[in-house]
């Protein structure tokens, strides 16, 4: 028997380091590289990191970069060389879009075009992973594994974090639930095994598992879903399936922890703040440097395997739910739209869903 991490382990650890603003060492085939997350070093090892000698950058996406006016020579990496006189503050403000506006950045800003950009990369998908801004301080390592040891560093390599394979989900529990919409309801638990948020299945009745089973895939929204926020159609949505649900006598509700298309909690804010300066849903994601939507639909198809179902009709308006939902095994046998939720605060929203992501409203 050996206590030694294995590597969903040691990649787990380094997200939670990445979120204590703890540097984390990439290991590459023949490279390495001491990555500091942009949003939660501090001042004291963003200087240790530069004594370290060697190109110092930090690296961003290519969304953020096509935002400051910066070359992406890796196309969806950009690899920004960071200044001698650079503070903590320039290196946060390159991640963070709050103050493009007020405080525009000077530029231009100088970016790499030489080397290998895949440790980069692998450190902002840690990032992403770790509900960060996807954005990292990196210095090149000669002898990357050795250092992680003398300095007590978790330490992974760059193949791993870009794996994007899907974590293994097992069933915790389960347990009867009487709801308002059926007092025939069960909470099932599903936690997957690299550490993630665990996820959620809300099964309404004793559903056939040889018959498709009416469904949806609802990724959680503190805002809409609990505080009754207006700027989304979330909460009515949830609400929605699970009546609907509870009328029909039977259905599942997948309640995926994919807070803000994927992004985090903290990062949705963010999102809302640049909205209030004017931007849509789709383009405040990329100035904060990420995708238009990050979730993984995949953890849904996963868990209805697990539950017994192999079909539904699908609750949604998101036709990339359905193709997902194919892809992944998942036969969908009707589409049923869920059109509830419209008013002024959000009109803008949905009208961008529809244009920008394909919704059908």
């Amino acid at each position: 028997m050996t206590f030694a991490l294995d590597i969903t382990e040691r990649l787990a650890r380094a997200r939670a380091d990445l979120r204590m603003g703890v540097p984390v060492v990439m290991l590459g085939s023949d490279s390495g590289a001491l990555v500091l997350a942009a949003e939660t070093t501090d001042a004291a090892r963003l200087a240790e990191l530069r004594r370290l000698g060697g190109p110092v950058c930090v690296a961003i996406t290519g969304w953020r970069a096509q935002t400051l006016k910066a070359r992406a020579y890796d196309g969806d990496v950009a690899r920004v060389a960071l200044p001698a006189d650079a503070s903590l503050d320039w290196v946060r403000a390159l991640a963070d879009p709050a103050g493009d506006l007020t405080t525009p950045m000077k530029g231009p800003l100088k970016t790499l075009r030489d080397g290998d950009a895949t440790l980069h990369r692998a450190a902002i998908a840690l990032a992403k992973a770790a509900r960060l801004l996807p954005a990292v301080v990196v210095a090149p390592l000669d002898e990357p594994a050795s250092f992680a040891a003398k300095h007590d560093l978790t330490a992974v390599p760059a193949r791993a974090a870009l794996n994007d394979a899907l974590s293994p989900l097992s069933p915790v529990i389960s347990a009867r639930v009487p709801l308002e919409v059926s007092e025939a309801g069960r909470l099932h638990i599903f936690r997957p095994e690299d550490g993630a948020e665990e996820h959620y299945a809300v099964e309404i009745g004793q559903p056939p598992r040889d018959a498709p089973v009416l469904a949806r895939l609802h990724s959680a929204c503190f805002t809409g879903d609990l505080l009754g926020s207006l700027k989304c159609d979330c909460g009515p949505q949830l609400r929605g399936a699970l009546a609907q649900m509870g009328a029909e006598g039977a259905g599942v509700l997948l309640y995926l922890n994919q807070e803000g298309r994927g992004i985090g909690l903290a990062n949705k804010m963010r999102a809302y703040s640049l909205q209030d300066q004017g931007f849509d849903t789709v383009e405040a994601n990329h100035r904060l440097g990420f995708e238009d939507d990050e979730r993984d639909f995949r953890i849904g198809a996963e868990i209805l395997r697990k539950m017994g179902f192999s079909a539904v009709r699908l609750l949604t308006n998101n036709p990339a739910k359905v193709a997902r939902m194919t892809e992944s095994g998942i036969a969908v046998t009707e589409r049923v739209p869920l059109k509830v939720g419209r008013n002024r605060h959000n009109t803008a929203y949905l009208a961008t869903k529809a244009a920008k992501s394909g919704h059908l409203l």
